[in-house]
């Protein structure tokens, strides 16, 4: 044989195998961390892999809803990626009903997921018995972030209670500061009511309302007080807000131009990415009558393929993402806590260890609405949230008679 004809052969050979997957498994991750938190935590997730031998190809599509269409049209057409991000909780029931995923429950009993979750993470994830996510993640949705020089200079502690949060506010406004940075898109004017909701009304009224759809609970003094609340908070956002992403709420705080924002710890990314620390520049706090997180997250679905190389990746992507370093080092990016209970958090910031704390207790670990709720009920519950919030005339009762309204509506 030639040399040439040799070196051909080779060339031939190498390519063969390479195309195989032997080298390295390719996974195209499609997900919606677009953001500069987002984007430096998923990076942990990529290297990860790559160090594991695989090749990741990020496919990052900004905002929830549009990742998740594309994702699931993807599915659905017969090119699905290999590996696709959702909030944990209700959004991939149809594709578990329509086998359009795979369950990963030798891999939960292999990991022993069960005893290393919280138990409302793993009721989120498990259908019929069966993991079909990998949850990668705690995120509390109901933190109240701080700029500590402008509490400071105003003279002021942060608020624990919502009646207390709304005298600071004024206290605030009438000093020249925005005191509420909000993020003017419906998603985020829900996600403030559901804080305020929590924080003043309990978590038997949360689950009630989202869970339950209890219509009784919806006339109660309790929802209405709350409803009361929030319509209050109005005034202390500034005329900016409709329309603003959530990350450049965020960074109204950040530049000393709003004094608090509320968000789920995520939003701990952004203070992170742009050099601070929490316990310094920013605080962070729940508000209400108890310190009840909201809890949900993001789990990763596996397509159904029946390519080897695929299932190979998917395989490997599962224990990368719950290896407990990678754990760690992405959700000090991310914001959110591990969700392996048996992480140690210590070298984590005073938020992080605080919500840790904070959820030891199962009492105190309130599930979020994506795992409570159907997504039609949520969007009907948004719809109402957001009329009355941009009605400054809406009175409270007439609030409450949208919810009841969704309520009966919404499947």
């Amino acid at each position: 044989m030639h040399l040439k004809t040799r070196i051909s052969a080779y060339t031939l050979s190498v390519a063969i195998v390479w195309s195989s997957g032997a080298f390295a498994q390719k996974a195209e991750v499609l997900h919606w961390w677009t953001s500069a938190g987002e984007s430096a935590a998923v990076k942990v997730f990529a290297d990860q892999y790559s160090k594991a031998g695989g090749e990741w190809v990020d496919n990052a599509i900004a905002g929830g809803p549009n990742a998740r269409a594309a994702g699931i049209n993807r599915i659905v057409g017969g090119n699905p990626p290999t590996m696709m991000q959702f909030n944990t909780g209700k959004q991939f029931e149809e594709l578990v009903s329509n086998d359009l995923v795979r369950d990963v429950e030798s891999l939960a009993k292999a990991g022993k997921w069960r005893e290393i979750m919280p138990k409302p993470i793993v009721e989120a994830t498990v259908r019929d018995g069966k993991f079909y996510a990998v949850p990668v993640n705690i995120h509390g949705q109901n933190w109240l972030f701080y700029n500590t020089k402008i509490f400071k200079d105003a003279g002021l502690e942060p608020p624990k209670t919502f009646p207390e949060l709304i005298e600071s506010g004024e206290k605030l406004k009438a000093q020249g500061v925005i005191p509420l940075a909000l993020g003017g898109q419906p998603n985020w004017e829900h996600n403030l009511f559901r804080a305020v909701l929590v924080g003043n009304g309990g978590a038997d009224l949360f689950r009630k309302v989202y869970g339950a759809r209890d219509q009784k609970a919806a006339k109660s003094a309790e929802f209405k007080e709350a409803a009361e609340l929030f319509g209050k908070m109005r005034s202390l956002v500034d005329p900016g807000s409709p329309g603003r992403n959530w990350n450049d709420a965020a960074a109204l705080v950040i530049t000393d131009k709003a004094a608090m924002h509320f968000n789920g710890d995520w939003a701990k990314g952004e203070f992170t990415a742009a050099g601070q620390t929490a316990g310094k520049e920013y605080g962070c706090t729940i508000v209400g009558r108890d310190p009840r997180v909201v809890i949900g997250g993001d789990v990763f679905v596996f397509p159904v393929t029946q390519d080897k190389d695929q299932l190979a990746a998917q395989d490997k992507l599962a224990g990368v993402l719950l290896d407990p370093a990678t754990q760690l080092e992405f959700n000090k990016k991310k914001g959110s806590i591990p969700v392996r209970l048996d992480v140690d958090v210590s070298s984590m910031d005073i938020c992080a260890q605080k919500s840790a704390a904070v959820l030891k207790d199962p009492a105190n670990q309130v599930e979020a609405m994506e795992l409570l709720s159907t997504p039609n009920f949520s969007g009907a519950m948004q719809d109402a949230v957001t009329q009355y919030w941009n009605n400054p005339n809406m009175p409270a009762d007439a609030f409450v008679e949208k919810v009841v309204s969704a309520m009966q509506s919404a499947s």
